[in-house]
């Protein structure tokens, strides 16, 4: 069900984003943010995010940086000393909270 949620974000992303002309309001872009929510979440937690940030995308509210924040990490227990490659930095907030950045990649 993930897959296929992540497909569609995809797909819109690809092919129908086109037409509106980057009108969101926040960044990362609301597609973007569901794919975060959707990599550091369940699936319906994500989901009712994304449809909490979908809402909130109008005239009414004055946009900015949202990035998500999720309640606790799930570290991995392996430990792996090759090279790795970060995909998101989790900066601690308050109550155990982390806010979701993605990384950059200057060079590929």
């Amino acid at each position: 069900m993930r897959a296929f949620f992540k497909y569609l974000i995809r797909f819109y992303q690809k092919y129908l984003s086109v037409i509106s002309f980057g009108s969101c309001r926040y960044y990362p872009t609301c597609s973007q943010y569901a794919l975060w929510q959707l990599d550091n979440n369940g699936f319906f937690k994500a989901f009712y995010f994304t449809i909490i940030r979908i809402l909130k995308c109008n005239q009414l509210f004055d946009g900015g940086f949202d990035y998500p924040v999720i309640n606790k990490l799930r570290f991995n227990q392996n430990i792996n000393y090759k090279k790795i490659r970060i995909i998101y930095w989790y900066v601690p907030l308050k109550n155990g909270k982390y806010l979701v950045v993605k990384n950059r990649e200057w060079k590929k």
